[in-house]
């Protein structure tokens, strides 16, 4: 039995007035994920539970089948697994953003331009940051650099609950003056935010980066505080031997500390300019390397929708579906049973930016147990219709592996 989950970042949304009142769902031309749909269980689940910040890191965790409230230490250290970085006990991370800010004199006047820094290369970013740790690091502070614009700040004996951290993709466009840390213990954490601009606003980098038109990544921006995680293995808790795909450190890291398979695919972005075909062949080269699980993250639709890019997030979508999910998903039918579990890790509704902790569509194809589910379309309000809600969403992955 081979199980394939294809989560698809962000992709769930609201009706939009620009897609004729659709989502981007909806709208979209995906003939593979409307068939596994079709013949399979259709419903909603609440991945983010009341009283938890609806992240890629708890939702990811809660559809891999790890209670948040019970596994969760923070987004960062997630991270800082991938990055290769060994914490100790008492070691706080902080996620560190290179984000565009706009050119006010004082930093609180400053507005939140870009989260992501025009999409910084990786070795971009790697310049600026170990140009900041060799002016800002010290025996108390050491940053990391790690993929595009998502790096790592290492605390030691740091404060785990330092004060309201708030993340940049959140305030897109907003004044940061009611964003910037609060709190007893981030005082610090702050100055390094202010120092960084000072350091990073005439780097060549930056230069060279608006010579060319593009946005320069002139601050850092901490958020995302955790300890050390303590993940149960992937293969003892549910006895499948797993592989993650993504281009993603946060879910590198979850694979990394529960023991899965992280597989590098070249050419994996986090944006709508991936390496699909390539998600695509890893995923077939692990199931026929002895893989029995294989999780393949793909993280465009989520950055579409903080960017507020509909015709892109629409075609995020049908590019899942055409070039990994439809051949991944033709591979499998070689084999003599195989399911499938297609579903959002959160909503990112492009009419705010950010993501909610609403519930999310899921489907579930058993292909020794095609159905007719009534459903001929593979979306928000479909899924809604069948009256099927799993209000835990950490115990869907016990449900879908005992397909």
């Amino acid at each position: 039995m081979k199980y394939l989950v294809m989560l698809c970042d962000g992709m769930a949304d609201e009706p939009n007035t620009q897609l004729d009142n659709s989502t981007p769902m909806a709208k979209a031309v995906k003939p593979c994920m409307d068939y596994l749909a079709s013949k399979g269980e259709v419903g909603m689940v609440k991945t983010v539970a009341e009283g938890l910040k609806p992240g890629s890191d708890v939702a990811n965790l809660s559809v891999l089948g790890y209670e948040p409230a019970v596994y969760y230490s923070g987004r960062s250290p997630l991270e800082a697994a991938s990055i290769g970085i060994d914490l100790k006990d008492t070691d706080v991370t902080l996620r560190c953003n290179l984000v565009t800010l706009s050119d006010e004199e004082n930093y609180e006047d400053k507005s939140m331009v870009d989260y992501c820094a025009g999409d910084i290369s990786t070795e971009e970013a790697r310049e600026l940051i170990n140009y900041v740790e060799e002016k800002l690091g010290n025996d108390i502070f050491k940053f990391y650099s790690g993929v595009a614009y998502r790096h790592c700040l290492v605390w030691k004996n740091g404060n785990p609950h330092p004060g309201e951290l708030t993340p940049p993709h959140d305030i897109s466009g907003r004044v940061i003056k009611e964003y910037i840390p609060k709190g007893d213990d981030t005082a610090a954490l702050y100055d390094l935010m202010k120092r960084s601009y000072d350091l990073l606003k005439n780097h060549p980098v930056n230069k060279a980066r608006v010579e060319k038109g593009l946005r320069p990544a002139n601050s850092i921006w901490l958020w995302g505080e955790g300890t050390k995680p303590a993940l149960d293995s992937f293969f003892g808790k549910f006895g499948k031997k797993g592989s993650m795909i993504s281009a993603v450190d946060l879910l590198k890291g979850i694979a990394i500390c529960a023991g899965m398979k992280s597989v590098d695919v070249e050419g994996a972005t986090g944006y709508i300019d991936t390496n699909f075909d390539g998600k695509c062949k890893a995923a077939i080269d692990e199931f026929k390397n002895g893989a029995d699980f294989v999780y393949i993250h793909v993280e465009a639709p989520d950055e579409c929708g903080h960017r507020g890019e509909i015709d892109n997030k629409v075609k995020a979508i049908e590019l899942i579906d055409e070039h990994i999910l439809k051949p991944v998903t033709d591979f499998l039918r070689t084999f003599d049973d195989f399911a499938v579990l297609v579903c959002p890790d959160h909503p990112t509704p492009l009419s705010i930016r950010t993501h909610t902790s609403n519930p999310v569509p899921y489907l579930i194809y058993d292909s020794k147990n095609e159905v007719d589910s009534g459903v001929s379309k593979f979306c928000e309000e479909e899924a809604k219709k069948t009256g099927n809600y799993i209000e835990k969403g950490f115990t869907m992955m016990n449900y879908f592996l005992s397909k």
